[in-house]
């Protein structure tokens, strides 16, 4: 999810901090419904430096030799790099807290990992989020994917590859901001690429804008575009491209998905046959007047798409959030009939930092994160069309470090993951995952008040969780 300029965040945390408290007990949530909850103990933790940039192709147009040149309030061109501040305002508007990172940028960031495919050997596909928080200001951060090599044991990071997605057989049906160049490399204002997936020679990735799903070659050459159907209906967002302005002040436009509550997680069934795609957010409920529901609690749509008919199945669950108001970071599969979905609530900043009582200034967290998530699901095709169950979950927010694995963060033997986009969970082992996060650059500062978030990376021994039925 990208949702973070300086004038989203403010609008977004005049709006999430109305929420109900996230305790458990006051969610109306039981076990019987979020099942059961388990341990997880820090085994390795790397960071890749939030200021982390690669040079564009050579081949690419002048425009996206630098990034974050429309990024301000009213989108006007900012030519002059640094010279723009980073300002983190979650925590709260009032106390904006600068992040040490100043757009625009020389190159393109490293940054925002939102899905990741673990290939062994200690290596992963990662996916970079689709720039700067929103399809207006993004016309000139490339989509990117890229190769990691994490060593958990000796604690380094290191990028060994990064795939720049294009267009240049023109398989993607509407205009790109890059229409007229050779290479029609895509950016943040033509797709918000928020997972990946890999099959054989292809890579997958699911969008929010469209809602698309996406196929490239292992270079990132998109080889087709496919529209989102649930329940066998074509679903949109107010960012795709058929969507338009109406011509008249009264008039009226018809979208069912909600703005940047496209795809954000898509696993893949351990055959390779299925993905199975994640909103972000309910979909819109005509009859209902409102989010899609199931009883009292929120809703998403996991929906089927059949890899080697190159369709949508047909096949749909539903995803309980916990908190009216949470969405989903990322899913991943670790069996036939189980996965991994990342549940968050939308505040950052650590318990560990937090303002003294009545206090707000930007030096604290006055409101930090209260509810980051890993669940373990059940689901399978005799259950289509029902919820999912949780069978339990770990707390991001309490992981156990009893051997001071951390490398930065945490205290007294415990390890937080508060940011406020965490988007990245993948199983390694039959005991083991990895967590990182969207650092939402240079928006994001949950670890220290005042300091944009790195890109973080947990191996966490989870044993129970991954175990439970």
């Amino acid at each position: 999810m990208r949702t973070l300029n300086c004038i989203a965040l403010a609008l977004l945390a005049g709006a999430a901090f109305v929420s109900p408290a996230l305790s458990q007990d006051k969610t109306g949530q039981d076990k019987a419904t979020e099942g059961t909850a388990f341990p997880a103990v820090l085994a390795g933790h790397v960071v890749l430096p939030a200021a982390t940039f690669v040079h564009a192709p050579a081949d690419a147009p002048d425009a996206l030799k630098t990034s974050g040149k429309f990024t301000n309030a009213d989108r006007a061109r900012i030519d002059a790099i640094g010279s723009v501040k980073g300002v983190s305002v979650l925590s709260n508007p009032a106390a904006p807290r600068e992040t040490g990172l100043s757009l625009p940028f020389q190159g393109q960031p490293v940054q925002g990992f939102s899905g990741i495919v673990s290939e062994g050997d200690g290596t992963f596909l990662v996916l970079t989020d689709n720039g700067f928080g929103s399809k207006a200001n993004s016309p000139d951060a490339m989509l990117t994917a890229h190769r990691l090599k994490m060593d958990f044991k000796a604690g380094t990071i290191e990028r060994l590859k990064t795939i720049f997605i294009s267009d240049p057989d023109r398989k993607v049906p509407y205009p790109i901001t890059m229409e007229g160049t050779a290479t029609r490399y895509l950016t943040g204002s033509d797709f918000d690429l928020e997972s990946i997936q890999r099959v054989g020679d292809s890579l997958w990735f699911g969008d929010e804008f469209g809602p698309f799903l996406i196929e490239t070659d292992i270079d990132g050459k998109v080889k087709a575009v496919f529209e989102t159907k649930v329940d066998g209906k074509v679903v949109r967002s107010p960012d795709h491209p058929a969507v338009t302005t109406p011509g008249a002040p009264d008039g009226k436009v018809a979208f069912n998905v909600y703005r940047s509550k496209g795809f954000e997680g898509m696993a893949l069934s351990p055959d390779k046959t299925k993905l199975y795609a994640l909103l972000e957010g309910p979909l819109f409920d005509a009859a209902a007047g409102g989010k899609e529901k199931v009883g009292d609690a929120e809703v998403l749509r996991i929906v089927e798409f059949d890899l080697g008919k190159r369709e949508w199945t047909g096949r749909s669950w539903k995803y309980p959030l916990a908190v009216a108001g949470n969405a989903i970071g990322d899913f991943n599969m670790i069996d036939d009939t189980h996965g991994l979905v990342i549940e968050r609530d939308s505040l950052e900043g650590s318990r560990f930092k937090a303002c003294a009582a009545g206090k707000v200034e930007p030096t604290c967290f006055d409101k930090p994160a209260q509810f980051k998530r890993v669940y373990k699901i059940a689901f399978s095709p005799e259950t289509s069309g029902q919820a999912v169950r949780k069978v339990g979950y770990i707390d991001l927010l309490s992981i156990k470090d009893p051997n001071g694995k951390a490398k930065q963060g945490g205290t007294e033997g415990v390890l937080d993951l508060p940011f406020f986009t965490i988007e990245d969970v993948v199983m390694v082992s039959p005991t083991e995952i990895v967590v990182g996060n969207d650092n939402n650059l240079p928006y994001s500062a949950g670890r220290s008040p005042q300091k944009n978030d790195d890109n973080e990376f947990v191996l966490l021994s989870v044993p129970e969780l991954l175990g439970a039925k």
